[in-house]
């Protein structure tokens, strides 16, 4: 059985035995069916897209293209998709365990609105899925609760509404999906995100200059993989008076300008180059290699996707508080930087590593597609230099950071059950 984020194991999560009501229910599938209209085949095609986790990644990624404020996005992107594999391999456990037949496999003259999936019924992959992704929603966004749970209902029930479970399949997925995003909510409230910094700002030569640095208490955050924040901390910067640095503020002052570098890098610093295009490519390529129809291994792919930024931004963080290095604008004031620079210092540059840390996990996870995504991170961190915003040298560190925290996911991954 494949290794779990959170929770224990699968077989520790097992749902209690199905009804003997396979009989009872498959009448019950048998009329529902029948009255299906266009209302319901849309909300079946709706729920069916992609896998089990699709969906409610992609609510997370409309709202952020909305530029609806998501404090610490990544986290809710971590804890989601960390609670829908949990889940989804707490409920496959399930599944083999019982072996309950689909219910067109049960009478074979069933009619279905979806191809019967290649798995046992019950429990529902779609509603544990569902269930634990509006709990930890519902958690990041307590005042609609109650909409997300309507939306995982629903989720669940076009499986039913479909004739590809049992209702007692849905039921006990919703129920095995609360359960697992319970444990996965106890961990989230246990990270230390809620810290409030009450350190002061270092003064000196080569020092970031501010009064509110940003995601100052991340280095004390508890990581998902990770031993430690600094377990791969970047070498020591150079002094700031050095000729190295010298020649790396006059090439950011240097740099000309042109509209493709330019809107490039605003698309980097935008929520589709900070979030919502690195789950799309994850989307497009299991759509692509049919992955979307093998839930367990979707749910890896998009935890993988998350987990490993979540710690690389510890990481990241915690280099940058380490040595509280000046930005380029700090030591050269007649570099006028495209955008407002992040209130935080510049030493390793948190792009270089996110960028590369996720380029490197979607790469391994699709190989045929690593030369690409490669270029994709590159270019993601070589954009704040184009913006005026970092040094090279920010860059190289954050990408051999973003690196090294990938290879230990990566290394898991190859450990996992998985392959």
């Amino acid at each position: 059985m494949w290794k779990t984020w959170v929770i224990t194991s699968g077989k520790d999560f097992r749902v209690s035995p199905p009804p003997d009501t396979s009989a009872t229910e498959l009448e019950q599938v048998r009329e529902l069916v029948a009255k299906n209209d266009a209302q319901v085949a849309a909300k079946i095609t709706f729920w069916d897209a992609g896998s089990p986790g699709y969906r409610w990644i992609d609510l997370v990624n409309k709202r952020l293209l909305a530029n609806q404020t998501i404090p610490n996005a990544h986290r809710v992107y971590t804890y989601l998709t960390m609670a829908v594999y949990d889940a989804t391999i707490a409920a496959w456990e399930s599944k083999y365990f019982y072996n309950r037949p689909r219910p067109s496999e049960v009478d074979t003259t069933l009619p279905t609105a979806l191809p019967t999936p290649r798995s046992p019924a019950y429990p529902s992959e779609h509603a544990a899925a569902a269930a634990a992704a509006a709990t930890v929603l519902a958690y990041f966004f307590p005042d609609e609760a109650s909409s997300f749970q309507a939306m995982a209902e629903e989720a669940a029930q076009s499986r039913v509404l479909a004739g590809v479970q049992f209702p007692s399949d849905s039921s006990a997925g919703l129920e095995l999906g609360r359960r697992v995003a319970e444990q996965v909510i106890a961990r989230a409230k246990a990270d230390g995100s809620d810290a409030v910094w009450t350190g002061t700002v270092p003064t000196g030569p080569c020092m970031w200059v501010g009064d509110k640095p940003a995601n100052a208490t991340m280095p004390n955050w508890k990581p998902i993989l990770l031993e430690t924040a600094d377990e791969f901390r970047p070498p020591t910067p150079p002094d700031c008076k050095s000729a190295a640095v010298k020649a790396e503020t006059d090439a950011v002052r240097q740099f000309e300008r042109k509209f493709p570098n330019s809107y490039k890098a605003f698309y980097w610093q935008s929520p589709s180059g900070l979030f919502t295009d690195w789950y799309d490519y994850a989307s497009k390529w299991m759509f692509e290699d049919k992955t979307d129809s093998n839930p367990p291994r979707a749910a890896r792919a998009y935890a993988m996707l998350a987990t490993v930024y979540y710690d690389a931004y510890i990481a990241s963080n915690d280099g940058k508080y380490a040595y509280w290095y000046l930005r380029p604008n700090m030591l050269d004031p007649s570099i006028t930087p495209l955008f407002a620079v992040p209130a935080h210092p510049s030493y390793p540059s948190n792009h270089s590593t996110l960028s590369t840390a996720r380029c490197e996990v979607l790469a391994y996870l699709f190989p045929d597609q690593a030369e690409f995504i490669r270029t994709v991170g590159k270019e993601a961190g070589d954009s704040r230099i184009w913006a005026g915003i970092h040094y090279e040298m920010d860059n190289r560190a954050g990408a051999a950071l973003g690196k090294a925290v990938a290879g230990k996911f990566i290394e898991r991954a190859k450990k996992d059950g998985a392959d």
